[in-house]
């Protein structure tokens, strides 16, 4: 069962895991968003976001500043929340 969160509860826990701020966590994070709602609206339902091609996405963004690992570890981290509050989780 899904626990409900904020916003800031997820941008507290992935700046404490990355040691980045949290204005490029949350610009990483809007785009993200941005890529998996256009996959789902592509897909007509829940599609498969493959980890790969969203960092590529957001690191084709001009505004983002960040390098590669810094991305995937945002991405990551946000994973780690949200397979912790029941809302995501890995196809196997």
């Amino acid at each position: 069962m899904a626990v409900p969160y904020t916003e800031q509860e997820l941008i507290t826990f992935v700046t404490g895991r990355t040691g980045l701020d949290a204005a490029a966590v949350r610009l990483v994070l809007k785009h993200a968003q941005t890529y998996i709602d256009q996959a789902n609206a592509r897909s007509k339902g829940e599609a498969e976001i493959d980890g790969d091609e969203l960092t590529d996405y957001v690191l084709g963004r001009p505004d983002v500043k960040l390098n590669e690992l810094q991305v995937e570890a945002i991405l990551e981290a946000e994973m780690e929340f949200l397979i912790d509050k029941g809302v995501a989780g890995y196809d196997d």
